[in-house]
């Protein structure tokens, strides 16, 4: 396995005057200096700043003495718990890394992930307990007495209080460096061994910094979580309001409704949603009777949040709005402040400070302003690299003629003359019909400005006259009258001739990821899938 400290391959930018203090010894910092004050509602249970920081020192102290050393990986399987949040903190208290896993991931793909960053343990929650029990005795590093339950235990699995009991709460006395690896998400993929991206401790510092000054993520904030500790888009949100003394109201299972509630009950400042979630929280029946007055800001990412969900929004929903457009590998980020800026709605915004965006065509050369292009970008929070694979590391850079490192992103997109940022598709989902390129997003944009489409996804499918053809995928809103052909002729009226869509087929729902994104890739293979037994049975 490579070593996590040798990873990088290209030089990150220098920010002059940088200062570093780790996570933990500002976590240990918060804890000592308020300690009644509440870090965690867990449902009915609160956990206060005190009792949190003694969790989390016990936690380091028994990795410690069970022989993790800085540098080690420890893997979780959890929904969102406050022992989970205490877990994570441990972890990097004890200089290792953290390497939370998705519930969603199949048995075999979890395998590969904890056989891939060489994990020694695996902490679960009850709730993911039959997904990892399969697991016993197959994975290449972690024996089955160092599987430990969360929130359970019984035959075969020993309990997180019991695996704790007598360890000090005292702060473990470890050193950690600017370069030590902080996490490793994995990316979600559907064959082979899904990427680890590595974060180190320089990233995640300066990352956690810029989201305080730029939202308000302090120790005033009251963040409500309602996306999975797995996924980076969550720990934007959690790590600055820990890290510098607010509070979390955790979510084990999104539903929009209790979403409210517990905003309301908690008067709640911030979020980190997803476009679909938006989508449901605006459509609760009494959206309007809850007191959500409390609302700073809003924080939208992994996919693009709609025009007309963002006016609703800011219409009846308190607080700013900000939507967000980056890669959990990081080296770019870019944001938009929506009421500020009605007229680029459309867009994702412009670069945050200190961060570089640049068009690239197919051969590396970099477009003027208003060419479409591959979205390249550079800053100072970017990954060490991918874990155990610098190939693709390298396969992500291009670098520029002033010789800087750019991470290319594989979204196609145009910079325009005010330099806010659109994103078009990513460039393998990219449509080339009869030479011309097709965006789907364009596409997709006006199918949902039919009153009666809920929601719509538009991908290409093989044809023998154009090589491809761009297919609607939509799905309608209750009580819709319209046909499909009647939605077919009414968007292409309104698209270019080269864009026109093939047909139009009318779904129950849309296949997304954990965090809202349209699984294209399935609705292909389903389509492809279809066709072929069609074929065959002709």
């Amino acid at each position: 396995m490579t070593s996590v400290l040798s990873m990088p391959v290209y030089a990150k930018p220098v920010i002059e005057g940088e200062t570093f203090l780790p996570v933990p010894q500002m976590i240990r910092q918060t804890a000592a200096t308020q300690p009644d004050k509440p870090a965690i509602y867990d449902g009915e249970r609160c956990v206060r700043w005190g009792e949190l920081g003694r969790q989390v020192n016990q936690i380091a102290n028994a990795l410690i003495a069970a022989g993790v050393r800085p540098g080690d990986m420890v893997a979780g399987l959890s929904e969102n718990t406050a022992e989970y949040v205490a877990l994570f903190l441990g972890v990097l208290s004890a200089g290792a890394c953290m390497v939370p896993l998705s519930g969603m991931a199949t048995g075999e793909t979890l395998q590969l992930m904890i056989d891939d960053c060489g994990s020694r343990w695996l902490f679960v929650s009850a709730r993911n307990r039959e997904l990892a029990e399969p697991l016993r005795g197959k994975l290449k590093n972690v024996a089955s007495e160092r599987m430990i339950g969360l929130d359970f235990s019984d035959e075969g699995w020993q309990g997180f209080a019991e695996w704790l009991a007598g360890a000090p709460t005292s702060a473990p006395e470890v050193e950690i460096t600017p370069d030590h690896p902080f996490n490793v998400i994995y990316s979600s993929g559907t064959t082979g061994t899904p990427k680890g991206i590595v974060h180190d401790h320089r990233m995640r510092s300066r990352q956690i910094n810029r989201l305080c000054a730029a939202y308000g993520l302090n120790g005033d904030a009251i963040t409500l979580v309602s996306t999975p500790l797995y996924s980076n888009t969550t720990l934007v949100s959690v790590l600055p309001t820990l890290v510098f003394g607010g509070t979390l109201v955790l979510m084990r299972k999104f539903d929009a409704r209790h979403f409210l509630e517990l905003a309301q009950r908690h008067k709640v400042t911030h979020a980190m949603l997803v476009p679909v979630q938006y989508q449901r929280i605006l459509a609760v029946p009494d959206f309007d009777q809850f007191d959500l007055s409390s609302f700073k800001v809003k924080l939208s990412t992994s996919a693009p949040l709609r025009a007309a969900v963002i006016r609703e929004a800011l219409d009846r929903w308190p607080g700013k709005l900000y939507e967000i457009y980056g890669l959990t590998e990081g080296g770019i980020s870019t944001s938009l402040d929506a009421a500020s800026y009605p007229d680029k709605l459309d867009s994702v915004g412009k670069p945050a400070e200190g961060v570089e965006v640049r068009i690239i065509d197919e051969e590396g050369r970099e477009l003027p302003v208003g060419e479409i292009g591959e979205i390249v970008g550079r800053a100072g929070t970017m990954m060490r690299g991918y874990l155990n694979r610098d190939d693709l590391t390298r396969e992500m850079l291009w670098k520029s003629p002033e010789g800087e490192w750019f991470f290319r992103t594989g979204d196609m997109g145009r910079l325009d003359e005010d330099g806010f940022l659109y994103v078009l598709d990513r460039r393998k989902d990219m449509i080339i019909s009869g030479g011309f390129n097709i965006y789907a997003s364009d596409l997709e944009q006006v199918l949902l400005q039919h009153p009666e489409v809920a929601d719509a996804a538009v991908i290409g499918i093989p044809s023998e006259q154009w090589g491809e053809t761009p297919l609607g995928l939509v799905v309608p809103r209750p009580g819709a009258k319209v046909t499909e052909v009647e939605l077919l002729e009414w968007a292409n009226s309104r698209l270019g001739k080269a864009q026109r869509l093939s047909g139009i087929e009318f779904r129950d729902d849309l296949p997304r990821s954990t965090i809202g994104k349209v699984l294209k890739r399935e609705l292909r293979q389903a389509y492809i899938e279809r066709m072929e037994k069609q074929r065959q049975s002709a």
